[in-house]
């Protein structure tokens, strides 16, 4: 089959790969779509990846095409969206049930070979049938989706809490949207990209602008600041903008070396709480329910459907910020 492959740090080609064989809980998932995360480029810096060559993308969804000979809860045919994450069950944190801080913690795309690919190979326990009004193709937002309720969870919001959202990429959108559905006061939003930035005024934000300080602070503060570009700058100054009692969310994904100084005195006297949320941890499934119910409008979010040739390319765009969610799609025909 073939394959986007991450050779070297900074290197990609389409390749010629072996076919995925299942293992006995195992299904091979014909790619639909998968889409391009910040995690990507992550990877394709010799950051996460354990060791290169890996075949990426970890958020995808299809339709099997094969069965290990133990599966019993699958039928060839069958659409899924896929939970990429991988987990030993047995360390102490997946015994807490902290399985997002598996201390052998892996995942499809990242660890293993993943699904920027025309196959891909997944528990069957990762596999979650989709409705038959859910498009595979579009279904491929739903892990980027599961993150961001596992966000939403970290938070334990409020009703009428006043939002803060730092970057308006896919994730920051989701948490915009998800903000809205779980009744927040309003959703202010920042980012320095203006067309993304108009994609969140069509999303219904409260307000945006390339800097806080053009926003109408809420009287009382923001309740709660969402990081979502993983920007050393932007972070710095998300940490000043939360209110008094109010909570600061690390969702984007910074780079190692990223620093950001926080006021010890200022979390102590207005105790502020600053946390962090890794990846999905018991959302998936509710992630699949909430795309079902139209909570995130696909046209919206997916800006570009590509082939899988196209892959470099598309982390070429990926990396200018051109667009919104860039998906590649192995079954599309390359011009």
């Amino acid at each position: 089959m073939r394959a986007a492959v991450i050779t070297q740090p900074g290197s990609i080609e389409i390749a010629t790969v072996d076919d995925p064989a299942p293992g006995p809980r195992e299904v091979v998932v014909e790619v639909a779509a998968t889409g391009l995360c910040g995690t990507d480029l992550h990877i394709l810096q010799g950051e996460f990846a354990p060791k290169l060559p890996i075949v990426p993308g970890h958020e995808f969804a299809g339709e099997v095409v094969a069965l290990g000979g133990e599966v019993t809860e699958l039928a060839l045919g069958d659409r899924v969206a896929v939970d990429p994450s991988l987990y030993c069950f047995a360390c102490h944190y997946c015994r807490l049930g902290h399985n997002n801080l598996c201390e052998r913690w892996a995942a499809i795309g990242v660890t293993h070979p993943g699904a920027a690919a025309e196959y891909a190979v997944a528990p069957v326990a990762n596999c979650v049938r989709l409705p038959d009004h859910v498009d595979a193709q579009d279904a491929a937002l739903i892990e980027p989706l599961s993150c961001a309720v596992r966000g939403y969870d970290v938070l334990r919001s409020r009703l009428a809490s006043r939002v803060l959202v730092y970057g308006a990429g896919t994730m920051g959108l989701m948490m915009l949207q998800l903000a809205k559905a779980t009744g927040a006061a309003s959703v202010d939003v920042v980012d320095i990209n203006a067309e993304r930035l108009a994609t969140a005024w069509q999303l219904g934000c409260s307000a945006g602008a390339a800097s806080a300080d053009e926003l109408d602070r809420p009287p009382y503060g923001w309740d709660l600041v969402i990081d979502a570009t993983g920007n050393a700058k932007a972070i710095q100054d998300a940490l000043g903008r939360v209110g008094k009692g109010g909570t600061y969310l690390q969702f984007g994904v910074a780079d190692h070396v990223t620093r950001a100084t926080i006021e010890p005195y200022k979390i102590y006297n207005q105790e502020i709480t600053i946390t962090g949320s890794m990846a999905v941890l018991h959302s998936f499934e509710r992630a699949v329910d909430l795309f079902a119910t139209g909570v995130i409008d696909p046209r919206v979010f997916i800006s570009d459907r590509l082939p899988l040739a196209a892959f470099p390319d598309a982390v070429t765009r990926f990396q200018a910020g051109i667009g919104r969610k860039i998906q590649i799609q192995p079954g599309l025909a390359t011009a």
